[in-house]
C-alpha cells in the first residue's frame, strides 16, 4: 500500500532512529521512512528478522537502512548505539521511541524483577534515547520525537497491569517533554494505536471471538494493520505537523 501514502519532502534524507523496527509496527515504520527517502536507522534483539527487513527494504529500490543490535533494557549500551548511529548517519532529526512487549501478566505473578524489566522494554527506554538525541534536535532549531502509547492504558482490560502502567506513564512524559523541549523548535507527541493486526498480534490473540469483540467495539469496523500507524507517525515526523507538540494521536478505528 506504499503508493497511497502522501509524500513528505521535509523527510528526505533527514535522520531517523526507530526502536524495535525489526517486526510488527516498527517494521512498517522502517519500510515507510525509507520509502520517503530518509536515512533510517534501526535496533532490535531479533537480529535474523532486523536482517531480512534491510534485505526487503533495498530491493524496493530504497535506501538501505542500518541496523544495529541492541537490547534497550541495558540503557549504556542502547545510549552508546544511539552515539554511534549518529556518528555515522548525522544527528537524529527524528525518534521513534516504539520497542514494546505486551505479553500477559497476572498481578500475582508480578515480582520487583519483572517490574522493573518490563518498565525497561515499555517505558524507560523512551525517555533516556529522547535524552541522548534532544541535544542535537535543540541545537539545530527542529526535531521530532513520536512516542508509541497504547489505548490498553485507557480501557478496561485483565493480565496487562504493568504494561498498562508503563504506556499510561508514556502520555506523561511526552506532554512533559513537549514543555521541555518547545522552546528550542523540537516536538515531543504520542501515538496511541488500537488493536493492529500485526503477526504477533494475529498469531496470538486473534480468535473468532476477540474479532467479533473487536468490530463491535470499534467505530469503524475493519481491522487496522500498521500501515494505518505509519500514516500517522509519517506525518507527526514531517515538517507538515510544525505546529503540533505535546499530544496524544489515537489511531484505533474509534475505539475509545
Amino acid at each position: 500500500m506504499t503508493g497511497r501514502y502522501a509524500t513528505y519532502p521535509s523527510l528526505r534524507d533527514a535522520v531517523v532512529l526507530i526502536s524495535g523496527g525489526a517486526s510488527g509496527l516498527g517494521a512498517e515504520f522502517v519500510a515507510q521512512f525509507a520509502a520517503q527517502g530518509a536515512r533510517v536507522a534501526f535496533v532490535d534483539v531479533a537480529v535474523a528478522d532486523a536482517e531480512a527487513l534491510v534485505e526487503a527494504v533495498a530491493e524496493r529500490g530504497h535506501p538501505r537502512p542500518l541496523f544495529r543490535e541492541c537490547d534497550l533494557r541495558d540503557l549504556d549500551a542502547y545510549r552508546r548505539t544511539i552515539a554511534e548511529i549518529s556518528a555515522e548517519l548525522g544527528d537524529v532529526q527524528v525518534l521513534v521511541n516504539n520497542a514494546g512487549n505486551d505479553a500477559r501478566h497476572a498481578v500475582t505473578d508480578v515480582d520487583p524483577a519483572y517490574w522493573d524489566d518490563r518498565m525497561r522494554v515499555n517505558l524507560d527506554h523512551q525517555f533516556f534515547a529522547a535524552q541522548a538525541v534532544a541535544p542535537a534536535m535543540r541545537a539545530a532549531g527542529r526535531g521530532s520525537i513520536v512516542n508509541l502509547g497504547s489505548i490498553s492504558a485507557h480501557l478496561d482490560l485483565l493480565d496487562l497491569p504493568v504494561y498498562m502502567t508503563a504506556k499510561a506513564a508514556v502520555e506523561g512524559l511526552t506532554r512533559s517533554l513537549a514543555r521541555e523541549f518547545g522552546r528550542d523548535g523540537v516536538r515531543v507527541n504520542c501515538v496511541l494505536p488500537g488493536w493492529i493486526m500485526t503477526r504477533r498480534q494475529v498469531e496470538k490473540w486473534m480468535t473468532p471471538e476477540a474479532d467479533a469483540h473487536r468490530a463491535r467495539v470499534q467505530a469503524l469496523p475493519h481491522k487496522l494493520h500498521p500501515d494505518d500507524v505509519a500514516r500517522m507517525v509519517l506525518w507527526l515526523a514531517a515538517e507538515d505537523s510544525r505546529s503540533c507538540t505535546g499530544q496524544m494521536w489515537i489511531v484505533d478505528g474509534g475505539w475509545m
